[in-house]
């Protein structure tokens, strides 16, 4: 008998590949393309998205826009739903449906927001597919300035539900 693909090593595979990964970006999320967003770290723990201060994502008080931030963010918690949802059975859909930010420092140069939720959402994953409920989970990213200072911290709630099998 042929071993199973563990689902989440092979999504790990895929995002790691950096034609693979902007050609994902340029189809599925082009401002993400634009923008200049990096998976730098994907395990079933936490991930790391990157965003540079450039051109196309600076505001007029010379920092990033909040809302290239936000993308950054939502990409960090995000990655980590992805990935714990990629080619499962039942397939499970994912939503965010609420958005809290707090900034605390002018985001300039490049920033890394960093989810450390891997685990919570998995097990939410596990929790959605055993029930076929809904299952709501909140995921916290912090960005960081390349000196180490806390610049925003986002609160994304993700709808996580099974869906019937046909």
């Amino acid at each position: 008998m042929k071993p199973q693909p563990d689902n989440a090593a092979v999504f790990r595979q895929l995002v790691s590949s950096p034609v693979k990964f902007r050609l994902f970006l340029l189809s599925r999320l082009p401002m993400a393309y634009l923008a200049g967003l990096r998976v730098t770290i994907l395990t079933p723990e936490q991930a790391e998205v990157t965003i540079p201060y450039k051109y196309v994502n600076k505001n007029p008080f010379q920092s990033i826009y909040f809302a290239c931030l936000s993308m950054a963010a939502e990409l960090s918690t995000g990655v980590l739903c992805m990935m714990h949802v990629y080619k499962s059975s039942p397939a499970v859909s994912m939503l965010v449906v609420s958005m809290e930010a707090r900034f605390t420092k002018k985001a300039v140069g490049r920033i890394a927001f960093t989810c450390r939720d891997g685990e919570q959402i998995q097990q939410a994953v596990a929790q959605t597919k055993a029930t076929g409920e809904g299952v709501t989970v909140v995921a916290t990213s912090i960005g960081l300035d390349e000196a180490g200072d806390q610049v925003a911290e986002f609160r994304f709630t993700w709808s996580l539900k099974a869906r019937a099998k046909a």
